[in-house]
């Protein structure tokens, strides 16, 4: 089941991603809007992926 859920998740990345790539280029209104979409999901997710983190802190060490 699992499999399914992230393959689904997988099929529309890749869509968003030529939607972006096709938006740019001039496509159809509808796929400009599905392309600031996709945009929009990726930054929300970049925030919540750094809003756990300390900004000072590396993951190395300083060798």
């Amino acid at each position: 089941m699992i499999l399914i859920v992230l393959s689904g998740l997988l099929v529309l990345a890749v869509f968003g991603c030529v939607c972006v790539v096709w938006a740019a280029r001039g496509g159809p209104r509808w796929a400009r809007g599905v392309a600031k979409a996709t945009l929009v999901a990726g930054e929300l997710v970049s925030r919540s992926g750094r809003s756990g983190r300390g900004s000072g802190q590396h993951g190395g060490t300083d060798d």
